[in-house]
């Protein structure tokens, strides 16, 4: 009797690999090729799975948006019921930015996608969608330009964090120096 084979384990096994060469190497580096030989697979099985590059690009995007969603989940779920908003903030931005191993991974396959998508108009929908809900939510809890500056600074400090520019400390004073701008009454105290 032939193995049965999950097909969904299998295509996240291939964006992993893709996740992997893309962390390593760079998007450039990306082919059908190189996560073949990453992932110890054919080419061909590769082509089974997914047609064009385009289709591995994005669904390693969703891979990557479902790895943050948990780590989002798990964090918010340890503040416990009813947590104030900025700490509901705070806690989901902190999970954007990378600060451990597994985050910076993502970071620098999230980078390499913003380059990725800067030519491909369809996978650029993908992340506007993605960060147009991001803001939205955080819009609930803030005023909406808060919320849209609070998503240029989360990029901007994950880039820098890539680059070494600034360590986690730096990084993070900044976020709470941001939130505590927002949050904070005028003339009042954090």
């Amino acid at each position: 009797m032939p193995k049965r084979v999950d097909p969904t384990e299998r295509r996240t096994l291939i964006a992993d690999a893709l996740m992997r060469v893309a962390a390593q190497r760079g998007l450039e580096a990306v082919s059908l090729r190189h996560v073949a030989a990453e992932a110890g697979a054919t080419t061909g099985l590769v082509q089974h799975y997914f047609g064009t590059k385009d289709e591995m690009m994005l669904f390693a995007l969703d891979v990557v948006s479902g790895h943050i969603a948990e780590r989002m989940e798990a964090a918010v779920s340890a503040l416990g019921p009813d947590p104030a908003p900025r700490d509901l903030i705070r806690t989901m931005v902190t999970q954007l930015l990378p600060l451990d191993d597994a985050r910076r991974a993502d970071g620098k396959v999230g980078l390499a996608f913003f380059a990725y998508a800067a030519t491909r108009p369809h996978v650029a929908e993908v992340q506007r969608r993605g960060s147009a809900g991001l803001r939205d939510f955080f819009a609930t809890l803030m005023p909406e330009p808060a919320a849209t500056t609070l998503l240029a600074l989360v990029e901007g400090l994950a880039l820098y964090l890539l680059t070494d520019t600034y360590p986690a400390e730096v990084a993070l004073r900044s976020l709470d120096d941001y939130l505590d701008s927002v949050f904070t009454p005028a003339g009042g105290r954090p």
